[in-house]
């Protein structure tokens, strides 16, 4: 029987917070018996995720990020959400390559989607009343539990 637990964190939106978001996640993964390392991924992945709702969602105004974590059986989801302005990404099927560019020619701020792409088994960006971009992780078969 498949269960699913749902932890909702609502934090200012400053740098000091994302600590407070990191601990959460730590707590939440850990009780799912992710492994150090995949702990470790997704709170790089993470931190990345809140620090561009800090830095660009609110534009110095005061705002607030919406952290979820809904963990079942096979996965942990984490949604980390701002109601600030928006930002396009470009949609393909493929990440686009940073292989052969200059770092003058890569966007700035654009190297986090590709930390997370990277550190997470799927990310998804929605820019629909500010901005939500969901990290997905699964379990290896190894750590889980009977």
């Amino acid at each position: 029987m498949a269960k699913e637990s749902n932890v909702t964190l609502t934090v200012p939106a400053l740098p000091e917070y994302v600590d407070l978001v990191r601990l959460t996640l730590y707590g939440v993964a850990s009780k799912m018996k992710f492994t150090f390392e995949d702990i470790e991924d997704m709170k790089v992945a993470v931190s990345e995720a809140c620090n561009n709702a800090v830095l660009h969602a609110y534009g110095g105004a005061e705002g607030k990020i919406e952290v979820s974590f809904a963990s079942s059986d096979e996965e942990l989801s984490i949604t980390v959400r701002d109601y600030g302005k928006s930002f396009t990404i470009v949609d393909s099927k493929e990440p686009a390559s940073l292989h052969g560019k200059s770092i003058n020619e890569i966007q700035s701020g654009g190297l986090g989607l590709y930390l997370m792409q990277a550190l997470m088994d799927r990310v998804d960006v929605q820019n629909d009343d500010g901005t939500s971009v969901t990290l997905m992780k699964k379990r290896m078969k190894s750590e889980e539990t009977a």
